[in-house]
């Protein structure tokens, strides 16, 4: 197994694209995502991370000694109530011979570091089922939320 001391956790490239659809396709294929979404959508979103000229979306890679561990996607959106800029943890996903390593805890700790300038609040959503990850989450200081949130699909979302 690599070493988990050389993760490298850099914005994702155009090369990277299929690489981050394939863990893409893996991640919204699993019971931590509720409802299905079609590769439409994924290469819509890769394609918005890799355009550096959308403010609202960035797309990061976790390279191992060069191969890919895993990915994450954060938004950027108001929060009225907490008064600024909230960073969405949109998409975390880490290949299962790489989780129980840290390297959520280490992305958390990068995004607090290097891209929390004007954010007041970080949020995610997580499948209430996914025990481990609300422990990774809980364990960076990350608390439940009451709300309960509702949604409108204005444009449908494709099927797989």
């Amino acid at each position: 197994m690599h070493n988990i001391e050389n993760l490298k956790i850099r914005k994702i490239e155009k090369d990277d694209f299929q690489t981050i659809f394939d863990m893409m396709r893996t991640f919204y294929d699993s019971p931590a995502v509720l409802y299905e979404v079609g590769s439409d959508i994924l290469m819509k979103d890769i394609e918005a991370c890799v355009d550096s000229g959308n403010p609202f979306i960035e797309g990061y890679i976790f390279d191992i000694d060069g191969i890919s561990a895993g990915f994450s996607m954060v938004s950027k959106s108001f929060s009225t109530e907490a008064g600024g800029l909230t960073l969405w943890i949109e998409d975390l996903y880490i290949k299962p011979e790489y989780r129980g390593k840290s390297i959520g805890t280490k992305f958390f700790n990068f995004l607090e570091n290097n891209v929390s300038e004007n954010i007041v609040r970080f949020r995610l959503e997580v499948e209430e089922d996914n025990i481990k990850a609300i422990n990774v989450y809980k364990k960076c200081g990350y608390k439940e939320s009451t709300y309960i949130q509702m949604l409108k699909e204005i444009n449908p979302l494709k099927q797989k």
